[in-house]
């Protein structure tokens, strides 16, 4: 078990009030209830006992998007009770592993990885929480993933389609990450028009992930509902510390 250096949950504590006062204001901004929005700690480069700091501070929505990093942390912290969430680009080869821990899915983005989640989270018994992810680049084309990520926004409903069918599989919404030097409220105007789509199909799907440290202002106002946020909470990546 990790120990948690009170000095370093002091510094969390800090960047976690500063990270909630800026959706507080954010969501006022929008006419929205903060109470919407869900904060998703994306931990990647540190250490478990941040996510214990993070626990022991309310924080239950934990972020990764590397498995190898993922699968021990997730293990190291079984005690706790969090919702993980993976984020990263998922490649089949990690799925058996990916199914036995994640909760939520953020990153589905075509048929293969669906069945093979699927497929892995009914062996492990479990039900996984699906998103598809929406590549908002601006040359996005239909059937083609985009550089990191995602699929073109006409092609998400057929994915959508796909992780509803399967019984050991919930879709929750959709996902996306802006542009490389977009903008990022336009970008998340496309994602909530996408989002819009797939909950008229599936009205329980109402999960819209956008947002991360830089730009999550622009996703609260453009509907985003779990925002993940890292370098806000937890510092530069590589500062790792307890």
């Amino acid at each position: 078990m990790s120990d948690i250096d009170p000095a370093r949950t002091e510094q969390i504590r800090a960047n976690l009030q500063a990270a909630r006062d800026r959706i507080e204001a954010a969501c006022a901004k929008a006419g929205r209830s903060s109470s919407e929005v869900s904060l998703v700690a994306v931990t990647k480069t540190h250490p478990a006992s941040d996510v214990r700091a993070l626990a022991s501070l309310g924080v239950v929505d934990v972020g990764e998007n590397r498995d190898q990093e993922a699968a021990p942390k997730a293990a190291e912290t079984a005690d706790l009770d969090l919702t993980w969430h993976f984020v990263g680009q998922l490649q089949t080869n990690k799925v058996r592993s990916v199914a036995s821990y994640a909760d939520v899915v953020h990153s589905v983005d075509r048929a293969r990885l669906v069945r093979a989640l699927g497929d892995r989270a009914a062996e492990a018994g479990r039900t996984l929480t699906c998103l598809v992810q929406v590549n908002l680049d601006d040359d996005s084309e239909a059937g083609v993933l985009g550089p990191r990520g995602g699929v073109d926004p006409s092609d998400a409903p057929g994915i959508a389609d796909l992780i509803e069918e399967h019984e050991a599989l919930s879709l929750g919404g959709v996902m996306a990450v802006a542009p490389l030097g977009g903008d990022p409220y336009t970008a998340f105007g496309r994602l909530h028009e996408v989002a819009g789509r797939i909950r008229d199909r599936y009205p329980r799907a109402t999960m819209i992930s956008a947002g991360m440290s830089g730009d999550l202002e622009a996703a609260i106002e453009r509907g985003a509902t779990h925002l993940r946020l890292g370098a806000a909470l937890l510092g530069a990546r590589g500062t790792n510390v307890g």
